[in-house]
């Protein structure tokens, strides 16, 4: 079994998360909306805080901030996902979220609109991480907030390295991830890296701090499913396995969660997550926004 490195195309993207999303929605973002929360807990976000979620799957940040009383547009390239996040918002009751379906390397959304704009494991798997960033922060207003969390290093990502390490000892010649270059979830687990991103994207007061995702598994079968549906690359190694490859994995997992809990069949598995902030700091006078790299501020956008 090989893993790809060489990130595919808009409608590739689009669609390989649009087939993930029914199992994403039920598996991956109940682990991640706790993680959300527990971001979100540390900032000011409340009543009227405008908040916009990049690449936003079913909602792990927009609806704890939702919860909280901001104002939320939730963006993802996915219909799928909008749809389950939409769905999640109504079901909830919340009436002041937005779900939009959009590219986040290319926000259609006005200069200096919301107060925080924040993406979990979002806008690091963008092709273009740079551009990615730099439209939040173009979209951000002077002195609010950029808020980007990713995957520290994988071996501190437990549901993952548990996952490789089984498939390892069960499938013959099974190759994990790359590490050169790494697989895009896995392109800023160095924070120094991380903040140097958020600095080039013209973010002043940057800070980048490490927490743990907590994630708790009833099942070996629970794991499976949730790599399954969490990212392509997660489906791939499972769609990959025959039977009797899948039943090894699972009887591998499941010693190691007994392990875990004291012969329980379900365990906790810690995840390391790097989070940063920055502060958009306007349009520095002189700047050329027309040159390579840079994003105008002042260029006009549909809400």
């Amino acid at each position: 079994m090989t893993t790809p490195t060489r990130p595919p195309g808009t409608d590739r993207i689009r669609t390989a998360w649009d087939t993930l999303a029914p199992g994403f929605d039920r598996y991956t973002t109940p682990h991640t909306m706790r993680f959300g929360e527990q971001v979100l807990a540390g900032t000011a976000i409340g009543p009227g805080t405008r908040f916009l979620d990049v690449a936003a799957g079913s909602g792990a940040l927009a609806l704890p901030a939702a919860r909280r009383g901001a104002r939320v547009v939730a963006v993802d390239i996915a219909p799928a996902m909008v749809e389950r996040l939409a769905a999640r918002a109504r079901a909830e009751g919340l009436e002041d979220v937005r779900a939009l379906v959009m590219d986040g390397e290319h926000l259609d959304l006005d200069d200096d609109t919301f107060d925080v704009s924040a993406s979990l494991n979002g806008v690091s798997l963008f092709p273009d991480l740079g551009r990615g960033i730099a439209e939040m922060a173009r979209v951000t207003r002077p002195g609010g907030t950029v808020l980007v969390a990713a995957f520290g290093p994988p071996r501190k990502a437990e549901f993952i390295a548990w996952t490789v390490g089984a498939l390892r000892a069960a499938v013959p010649g099974f190759a994990g991830l790359p590490a050169d270059p790494p697989p895009l979830p896995f392109r800023l687990t160095d924070p120094k890296r991380l903040a140097a991103v958020l600095r080039e994207a013209g973010l002043a007061d940057v800070t980048v701090r490490q927490a743990v995702m907590d994630m708790a598994f009833a099942s070996a079968t629970e794991l499976l499913d949730t790599i399954r549906s969490s990212h392509p690359l997660g489906a791939q190694w499972i769609a990959g396995l025959t039977e009797a490859r899948t039943a090894e994995v699972r009887q591998i997992l499941e010693g190691m969660f007994r392990e875990r809990s004291g012969g329980a069949p379900g365990a906790v598995l810690h995840t390391t997550m790097n989070v940063a902030t920055g502060t958009p700091q306007g349009t520095p006078l002189g700047r050329d926004d027309t040159a390579p790299g840079h994003t105008a501020r002042a260029r006009p956008r549909s809400p």
